[in-house]
Order: C-alpha cells, then structure tokens, then sequence
C-alpha cells in the first residue's frame, strides 16, 4: 500500500445473512483524490459509503483510513472518531437552525470565535456570503446542497463522503453544482468519494471511477476507458449510448458484421471465426453518400447541434447515429452509412450469453 493511500478496501463483505450486498470488494483511494462509485440502483454502491462511514458494519474483510482498521467483522469504530465528512441526498439539514449554526454544528470543541471564522470562510469558498442568518427553507435546492457541503467541510475532514448529493436538482443546476463542487474539493485538496447512477455526473466529477454491479466492482478506471476500452461486457453497456451488433471475427483486428467489416486498432486472441457482439457507439456510425450498406431512418432526437438517430438495417437491427443538425433526414428516409469504430470493442458470444 502507498504512503499515500487513504483509503484501503480488502475484500470486504456487507450486507444481511440471507442477502450479501457486498461481495468481496476491495478498492484504494489516494489522497486528494476525487473517485466515484457508479452503478444502478441496487449495485451496493451506498453500502459501501455507509461502511466507509462507520454506520453499517462489514461482515468480512476490512477497511482501513490511515492504516488504521476501522471496520472488520464484529468491530466498528464509531463514525465520529473517522474524521469523515458526508454529504447526503436530502441534504439533511436542520430546519429550526440557521445557515451559519447548521454549518458550525460539527464544531462543538471550538470557541465561538473559531466557529465564526470557520463559517464565515467556508460561506465564502461556497459562494453564500451573508446568508448566515437565513434558515434552510430561505435557501434554493442549490443553496442548500452548498450549505450542506460547507458543513461538512466545516470539520477539516480527512475524506468526503457523497451520496447521490445533486439527485434532487434538476438536470442544468445539477451540471453547475457538481463543477462548482469540484471545484472547491481540488482548492482545498479534499479527498472525496462519490456515489451516483449518473455517469454524467460520474465524468464531470471523478478522476478514477469504479464502475459496480452486484456487489462488485467490475472495473475501475479513468472515464475515457470506461467509454472507449469496457473491460466487461455490463460496463459496455451501461456506459455511454450504444448498440451491440452480432458478428464473426475474420482476423485479430477485423470483425464481419451486417454493416460491413470493422476494422479497429485492438487485437483479439479468440479463434477466427469466433461469434462476438460488436459495440457500437453513436459517433461509430457516419453517414456516408458513396457506402453499400444502408439504413432507414426510424427515429431522430434533436439536441443542440446534433441529431441522435436510430437507423434501421434490412435485418430490422437499429444502430444510433449522431450527426451534425445541419444535416437534417426526415423519417422513412434511406442513408448509406459507414461504420468508422477505431476503439473496437466486442465481446464473445459464449461470455455474453454468460452473464
């Protein structure tokens, strides 16, 4: 383990005895990192933040801050003693308090004139100067999201624990909150972990993301890996828009496919003319005047500067297609496409019909 890991997970187990949530997970957070949880609900992804916390108990393995085991079977040491920070959902703020007592909560061993100063530059870092004597429901869902980040900053926590925090916001204010978040956690240094289902969300804040399913991690990497180098088939599809696509290997680097040969800069060790399911994204599939394989146009979803359309083969197969908005096609229009998928990425049959 590095020097500066944090945060070691050893083969940890969670959950009840009829239901293991957690099965055998392990993951290591540096300090000052900024990492993510991602998954759909149910994955285990909160339980895990919970354990990191100290509020449920493992059943095996352990979790270690510092070097220092704070959870394994039948010990727990009690959350408070962590020196962690949370953040939840709901924000969980204290309605008959207001906003610099909320943030100053966690602060019981330091003099009022600490706890002002405290709260005063933390509503400065979260960009609410003067609002410490208005109340929780003054504030906007944003506004209070902050305040709740503040509070949890208040301490000087060693790490930063987030549960779905921008779930509740709508779509445009959840996109500025999490940028300003980050923001705040690489000025102050603050290790964090995140939890979400969304992978927007999960990009725009992480470095290293860990993608569950199950109870496990199933692969933990940079975003663009995720997107572009899937090491499972569940992250594959989970992450990003896409559709797989049956084919035959006719060489390392080449798949036959209904909509061509696909060429890409990966090299498969399986048996030629192995059957595989061959991912493609909607920025793979390019319209092109001059190609043999064509497509009808069977759905379009305008957005922005682009076009997201769903293409339908002779098979009746539907590949997506993103294209400029300027080259607008109506429904029931024919459009010759090439598939252009330098980053191939493809799965054998006999795994995919495994899991």
């Amino acid at each position: 383990m590095s020097t500066d890991t944090l945060l070691e997970i050893v083969e940890m187990h969670a959950g009840y005895p009829e239901h293991r949530v957690i099965r055998g997970l392990s993951m290591q957070v540096q300090a000052g990192d900024i990492v993510c949880l991602l998954g759909p609900s149910g994955c285990g992804k909160t339980t895990v933040l919970r354990a990191i916390g100290g509020f449920t108990p493992v059943k095996g393995g352990e979790i270690r801050l510092r070097q220092q085991v704070v959870s394994r079977a039948a010990y727990t040491l009690a959350p408070e003693q962590r020196r962690i920070g949370m953040v939840f959902q709901d924000n969980a703020l204290f309605p008959h308090l207001d906003i610099a007592a909320n943030i100053a909560f966690g602060l019981r061993g330091c003099s009022r004139r600490e706890q002002r100063n405290i709260v005063s530059g933390l509503l400065e870092v979260v960009d609410l100067a003067g609002y410490e004597a208005r109340y929780p429901h003054e504030l906007s869902g944003g506004q209070q999201q902050r305040v709740a980040l503040a509070r949890a900053l208040a301490p000087d926590p060693d790490l930063l624990l987030l549960d779905e925090p921008f779930s509740n916001l709508d779509v445009d204010l959840r996109s500025r909150l999490s940028a300003q978040v980050q923001e705040i956690l690489r000025e102050r240094a603050t290790t964090a972990i995140l939890v979400t289902h969304d992978q927007n969300e999960a990009f725009a804040l992480s470095e290293h993301i860990g993608v569950m399913h199950e109870g496990r991690i199933l692969q933990w990497d940079s975003a663009y890996n995720l997107y572009h180098r899937p090491a499972e088939r569940f992250v594959a599809d989970f992450i990003g828009q896409g559709v797989f696509l049956r084919g035959k290997l006719i060489d390392p680097q080449r798949v036959e496919t209904e909509a061509g040969i696909i060429r890409g800069q990966r090299s498969f060790d399986w048996p030629v003319g192995s059957a595989v399911d061959v991912l493609l994204r909607p920025d793979d599939v390019q319209q092109d005047t001059d190609a043999t394989v064509t497509a009808t146009v069977s759905n379009r979803a305008f957005i922005g500067p682009k076009i997201l359309y769903s293409l339908t083969l002779a098979s009746g197969t539907t590949l997506l297609s993103l294209s400029p908005s300027s080259q607008e096609l109506a429904l029931g229009d024919k459009v010759g496409i090439r598939v252009s998928a330098e980053h191939l990425v493809a799965f054998p049959v006999d795994q995919t019909a495994s899991r």
